[in-house]
């Protein structure tokens, strides 16, 4: 004798905001910008495209959430570093050996997410990303030029050309001791350059 139950379904998943742009970093971080779908996102947050379009608006508009979970959770702390009662040499020289960690830190997901972001085939999402950008390197030009008018834009562009370097590298499988190596090298330089 057979019955023609059917099967009870559980309640759905509650699909949780900030849970979904946590999943959503972990993806961009690790494939890049250009590298995820819309269709991995939905299927990485259990939902359908209307669901995540009436969530998040777009891809690109998810990204800039990401970028803002990112500043607070993953990117460098620049205004802790170089807001340290030290010379300006040093903090300048911390700010790249964390950049070395931080890039190398998850082996999955490699490099600073910002700077990837900066490279997006996607122009909403470029955008978003060289914004980030721009705000961290004015806050190293307004630490540097606080002390040294004269050499911010130069230094500047010397830190923050060496964090591209880094990125890059740690994205092309570089190892930290080799990232460390190199930001050191830069910090002997930040040091001869900068007095103390």
């Amino acid at each position: 004798m057979t019955t023609n139950t059917l099967p009870t379904r559980g309640r759905p998943r509650r699909f949780d905001p900030d849970e979904a742009v946590a999943t959503a970093q972990r993806l961009f971080h690790a494939k890049g910008y250009d590298g995820v779908s819309v269709a991995d996102l939905t299927k990485a947050f259990g939902i359908n495209p209307p669901s995540f379009y009436a969530a998040f608006g777009s891809k690109a508009q998810l990204y800039a959430r990401v970028l803002d979970r990112y500043a607070l959770t993953g990117a460098i702390p620049l205004l802790q570093i170089l807001g340290a009662d030290r010379p300006l040499a040093v903090s300048l020289a911390q700010v790249l050996e964390q950049a070395a960690r931080s890039y190398a830190a998850d082996p999955t997901a490699t490099g600073c997410m910002v700077l990837e972001g900066t490279r997006s085939n996607d122009s909403e999402a470029r955008e978003v990303a060289c914004s980030f950008h721009v705000t961290a390197q004015d806050v190293i030009r307004h630490s540097i030029a606080e002390h040294y008018p004269l050499e911010a834009d130069r230094l500047a562009d010397f830190v923050c050309t060496t964090m591209a370097g880094l990125s890059a590298s740690a994205r092309h499988g570089q190892s930290l001791e080799r990232l460390l190596a190199t930001a050191r090298l830069a910090g002997v330089v930040l040091a001869q350059v900068l007095p103390a």
